[in-house]
């Protein structure tokens, strides 16, 4: 431990800790723009400076270690001059239009600005000119950018995709797609982690919400919603909800109440998935072959760009069941328009994702089945269901607990935990192990090893006698790690869940975002606790399940099931 003094206060920190994780150990706020701990630590803002006795220029909290004996001030008359001088600076970059910015009242700079009493700049105002594809779903306006590097930081070192770059010098420094390519030829994988990850409003998701408005507005269509496992854990953070307040419940009340005609759960189709997946994977482990790689997860689409660019050799290893997504919006323009009795080209498949690359996936050519166009037609993220319930005037204290529409409102506990790092591989292996032996697994307590944060995880289950080894991953970075100590030979496995964000769903790109804070752990422990509570945990004993085989599809991997729920990836068009 070293002794130090900061802002008159005799403090301890451990050696090698920076100023700035020393200051917030002691409760002194020190601002900050560009800072992201373990990924972004370059003072690159200039706002996190500090003034050390007898050290003649200011610092950088953020990545200067204290030292035995240090006397430090954070918020000198020098420090505040200098911050407030380096803030006006980048204001005077930006497009500075917040009233129009999907970040205000949630943006970091407008935050350390507000906070400095900015009220004017006093500089010449320059915005560097946008040019982007508006139809590719991520969307990044150059003239927001504050040249942090969070993105480039996050991209490279967590994602391991290195899709942006920055370039150019002094003041044409700009952050760019690597080699200038455009977006759409960029390996990007639309995890979207980028955005969640940047403090302004320089980074969004498409926004699809004028075109779900039209639809609603149009009464030839009748909307049909999904929302999927995750979104019920984070939907009401930007409305003023308390985490785990926002319930199902009242987030069905909100829809209704903008105009939504059906409300269902992905979960339905979550256990579709796993009676597809799990059958498939049955099927593959007991036919006595052998395979260099194992079965992978293909639930997540942006897992499935990142291995159609890194490692295309994959893709036929990779289960053919579609994602629930997928499955819900092929179900719904078919089994389920006929459930409903509704003329199934009126339907208008919307999902509700915690995700970009889902607005990808529904546009793929290839997972389009049920005849009738686009199987799902729009995808919306968590924030813009937030978007859409603000634009409404719908408020939080007026939202009532409303049911999901029947039949396929149902969703196991085994559905819910999609949503979460290893729960895809968990809920397939629940029903694997049914299948296969005519029982339950004994205990949860099974499942330990591939649950949490850890970026990669490991298990060996006993199913009727033979050892399945598995594996589970979350964000891309540690994918790339698994993929290659597999090709090496330095592990093998029979199956393997990837997410290509870190702690799955429940972490998406397309979820609300709050500077500094990483909430995927909190939100997946929510997705364990409804399962815990449900009174179906397993898939197949989900009713609606056994009705939509016993009505319509028959069994697991069936012709119908094969023709509407499974896909080649080989053939699908990423770029």
């Amino acid at each position: 431990m070293v002794e130090l003094t900061m802002n008159h206060q005799k403090i301890s920190a451990a050696e090698g800790t920076t100023i700035l994780e020393a200051a917030r150990g002691a409760g002194i706020d020190i601002p900050t723009l560009c800072y992201l701990k373990g990924l972004n630590e370059i003072g690159a803002c200039r706002i996190c400076l500090v003034e050390i006795e007898g050290v003649e220029k200011l610092v950088s909290a953020c990545n200067t270690h204290v030292e035995d004996g240090m006397v430090i001030k954070t918020n000198s008359p020098r420090v505040r001059d200098a911050r407030k001088i380096n803030v006006e600076l980048i204001l005077s970059d930006h497009d500075s239009r917040c009233a129009s910015c999907v970040k205000s009242g949630n943006c970091r700079l407008q935050t350390v600005a507000n906070d400095l009493g900015i009220i004017s700049i006093p500089y010449e105002q320059t915005e560097e000119p946008n040019s982007w594809d508006q139809q590719f779903p991520l969307y990044r306006n150059a003239s927001k950018c504050v040249k942090c590097m969070r993105c480039i930081q996050v991209c490279d070192k967590m994602q391991n995709l290195q899709v942006w770059n920055l370039t150019g010098s002094g003041s044409w420094t700009t952050v760019d797609v690597k080699e200038h390519l455009p977006i759409t030829e960029a390996d990007c994988s639309l995890c979207g982690q980028c955005i969640t990850h940047c403090p302004v409003g320089a980074l969004r998701e498409r926004s699809d919400i004028d075109r779900m408005f039209e639809a609603l507005a149009d009464p030839e269509k009748i909307t049909l919603v999904q929302v999927a496992p995750a979104v019920r854990t984070a939907w009401g953070e930007a409305i003023g909800i308390k985490v785990g307040e926002g319930t199902m419940g009242k987030l069905v009340c909100a829809l209704r109440k903008i105009g939504f005609d059906y409300i269902f759960d992905t979960a339905y189709t979550a256990d579709l998935t796993i009676m597809e997946e799990g059958s498939e994977f049955l099927k593959r482990f007991t036919d006595g072959e052998t395979h260099k790689w194992p079965l992978f997860t293909s639930c997540c689409p942006g897992w499935i760009r990142f291995a159609s660019s890194q490692y295309p050799e994959l893709l036929p290893f990779f289960s053919t069941a579609k994602s629930p997504q997928q499955m819900f919006g092929a179900m719904s323009k078919t089994y389920i328009a006929k459930k409903l009795e509704v003329d199934p080209e009126k339907i208008f498949s919307v999902s509700m994702m915690p995700c970009l690359a889902k607005k990808f996936e529904c546009d793929v050519e290839q997972v389009n089945d049920a005849g009738m166009g686009k199987d799902v037609d729009l995808v919306l993220t968590t924030r813009e269901i937030s978007r859409m319930i603000r634009t409404d005037n719908i408020l939080a204290e007026e939202l009532t607990e409303e049911p999901l529409d029947d039949i396929f409102g149902e969703g196991s506990g085994a559905g819910m935990i999609f949503g979460a790092s290893g729960g895809v591989m968990e809920a397939a292996l629940r029903s694997a192990y049914y299948l296969a032996t005519g029982e339950d697994l004994p205990t949860d307590t099974s499942f330990d090893d591939i649950r949490g944060m850890d970026g990669w995880k490991e298990a060996d289950f006993a199913i009727k006698g033979s050892i399945v080894k598995v594996a589970v991953a979350s964000g891309l970075g540690n994918a790339r790690k698994l993929i290659q100590a597999i090709g090496r030979g330095d592990v093998s496995y029979d199956f393997v869940e990837i997410m290509a964000c870190p702690g799955g769903c429940a972490g998406g790109g397309g979820q609300p975002t709050h500077d500094g804070l990483e909430l995927a752990e909190a939100r997946g422990k929510m997705l364990y606790a409804i399962d815990r509570s449900s009174q179906v945990r397993l898939s197949y004993e989900n009713s609606s399940i056994q009705l939509t085989y016993g009505e319509f599809l028959g069994e697991p991997l069936s012709e119908r099931a094969h023709e509407l729920l499974h896909t080649c990836l080989e053939d699908w068009k990423i770029k």
